[in-house]
């Protein structure tokens, strides 16, 4: 059985098995006894998935090619003046995102002037709005079930974090920031040794 902290693990996180990512999901929900629907389960298993794509933790390029992200709270402003479908896929953009980096980067970010509990705040949020967005009964369900054990997840997917040793010393986060400023190609491949990144998946997205 493969396991988070194997070093052949860490290196290439098992890029094209989603089993890999299932597995490593059941046994972190089990231990931290996350009691929810299995498509909860599934939900999360993409959204690991979805960001180990680098493209996908930024909304947009600037002028010069760099790499920007909007605040959440900028986010969710613009989500309630839009169209019901792109509200939805603005406000399962906040959702998600807020879920993956307040479980991965959460000893990150306690050391910003934002802190975790930014981030928690704003995914329960956006997910309720979404629970109250969609028509579909089983959706709505899903949405409101991530929000209401929003924090559980998080400490999920902390545990998973920690384990895949993407956690150290150095401030994740703010690699991430100035790598999306100078889109430097040193910083993408430190990212990409820590597995934040996955230019292998970048390339398999484009084509």
């Amino acid at each position: 059985m493969l396991k988070p902290s194997d070093p052949k693990v860490v290196a290439t996180i098992i890029l094209d098995s989603k089993d890999y990512f299932f597995e490593v999901v059941d046994q972190a929900f089990a231990e931290r006894k996350v009691d929810t629907y299995p498509f909860v389960k599934s939900y999360v298993v993409e959204i690991l998935k979805h960001y180990l794509v680098t493209e996908n933790l930024y909304d947009s390029e600037d002028d010069q090619g760099r790499k920007t992200r909007k605040t959440l709270a900028e986010l969710y402003l613009e989500s309630s003046d839009q169209q019901p479908s792109i509200k939805v896929e603005m406000l399962k953009r906040l959702g998600d995102s807020s879920l993956y980096i307040s479980g991965f980067f959460s000893d990150s970010l306690q050391r910003k002037l934002i802190d975790v509990d930014y981030y928690v705040d704003m995914g329960k949020l956006a997910y309720e709005s979404l629970a109250h967005s969609v028509n579909e009964d089983t959706i709505s369900k899903l949405y409101r079930e991530i929000s209401i054990k929003f924090l559980i997840l998080v400490d999920a997917l902390s545990l998973i974090s920690k384990r895949a040793k993407i956690m150290d010393e150095e401030n994740v986060l703010r690699m991430m920031d100035l790598y999306a400023k100078t889109g430097s190609p040193l910083l993408q491949e430190t990212l990409v040794e820590k597995g934040v990144f996955s230019p292998e998946i970048k390339k398999q997205s484009k084509q």
